[in-house]
């Protein structure tokens, strides 16, 4: 699905159980997501990495939480799960 030399700048690949963690307060998507979880169900790629110089932008990780509402979010984003 990516070139090779894109697979190392992926974070997670579909199917990951993932935490979001947006810490900044003011963020419009921090009281509806921060702290959730979720699965990765798909992966996207654009071009916001030319914009910023660093190749994990131009990823896009689309998750999935439990109720079945879907968000796109960046690496930045995005942690390893805490124990449920």
């Amino acid at each position: 699905m990516f070139p090779s030399d894109q697979r190392m700048t992926q974070r997670f690949t579909t199917g990951d159980r993932i935490r979001v963690d947006i810490p900044d307060e003011s963020d419009p998507d921090h009281e509806q997501y921060h702290g959730r979880h979720g699965t990765v169900s798909r992966i996207i790629e654009d071009d916001a990495a030319a914009e910023t110089g660093d190749e994990r932008d131009g990823i896009i990780y689309r998750i999935e939480f439990e109720n079945g509402i879907t968000a796109d979010f960046r690496w930045r984003a995005l942690r390893p799960p805490l124990e449920e």
